[in-house]
């Protein structure tokens, strides 16, 4: 998880401003969603969506974060917005499946 992240932001960090913004931003978010801190790790994570659109692992964190406040239609959203950016995200598509599971649990 440790190596995904390092290169996570060091493609981030090759980028440019707003790209750099976006990478302290998730750094931020993901630290703020570690010590439980939902609504800070939203925040930020919403920020760096917001600059770095199209990197699936701020979707996936964003998702968690929502998932963690109970937001479950924006936690599947960021979670399919993740696994259609990068098919590959294994963690987003299993968040994904479970978020679906929930939902429907719950009708």
């Amino acid at each position: 998880m440790r190596r995904a992240v390092a290169y996570l932001l060091a493609g981030l960090l090759a980028a440019g401003c707003a790209t750099l913004e976006g990478a302290r931003l998730y750094r931020s978010g993901t630290s703020a969603l570690e010590r439980g801190d939902a609504s800070r790790a939203i925040a930020d994570l919403e920020g760096a969506a917001a600059r770095v659109p199209r990197v699936s692992e701020v979707h996936n964190r964003l998702g968690v974060a929502y998932a963690a406040v109970g937001r479950r239609e924006d936690a599947i959203r960021e979670f399919r917005s993740a696994t259609l950016i990068e098919c590959g995200n294994a963690a987003a598509a299993r968040n994904l499946q479970r978020a679906l599971g929930e939902a429907a649990g719950s009708r």
